[in-house]
């Protein structure tokens, strides 16, 4: 489907648009903590994919290159909407656990990560993707992915640790 797609299919794109679109919107989401904004990015994503789609040389890549194309646009808009990321209380109901008290206080602990520890984490254990993929999507060595991983865990870790021993 995704070689029909780079070779000009509208159907085809549209499917596998429509596949990857829970994974964009989270992505987005975990970037803005915004319902509204999270669906723009997913918008500009799909428009910038879609007008570049004839550029993918390896069709076994859609998904990290689509999620790339993803990451930027949360990045640009971000940068150009000058807006402040909250990670709060106001959790997205499609993005929690089912339990609300463990899922604030994760979103808690997550705040105090920086962006990429954030992010190759929310990749790795929200969206499920190998250690590989997110390594191609940050532009960075596996080994490296790994230890920021590693060391966010442990981050996190404590942080869960003393929020409760204080609750």
């Amino acid at each position: 489907m995704v070689v029909k797609a780079i070779t000009g299919d509208e159907d085809s794109f549209t499917l596998l648009m429509n596949e990857m679109q829970g994974r964009l919107y989270r992505m987005a989401l975990s970037y803005v903590r915004n319902k509204d904004d999270a669906l723009e990015i997913v918008q500009e994503t799909v428009y910038k994919a879609y007008i570049s789609i004839h550029k993918l040389q390896k069709p076994q890549y859609f998904s990290t290159w689509l999620i790339k194309i993803s990451v930027n646009c949360a990045l640009d808009y971000i940068r150009k909407s000058k807006k402040i990321i909250y990670m709060g209380k106001d959790i997205e109901d499609s993005y929690v656990p089912d339990d609300r008290g463990v899922a604030i206080d994760l979103y808690e602990a997550l705040r105090v990560l920086d962006k990429k520890t954030r992010l190759a984490i929310v990749m790795r254990y929200f969206e499920d993707m190998p250690m590989k993929e997110i390594a191609n999507i940050l532009d960075m060595p596996l080994s490296t992915v790994k230890s920021i991983i590693y060391r966010g865990l442990e981050k996190l870790k404590i942080n869960l640790e003393e929020s409760e021993y204080n609750g």
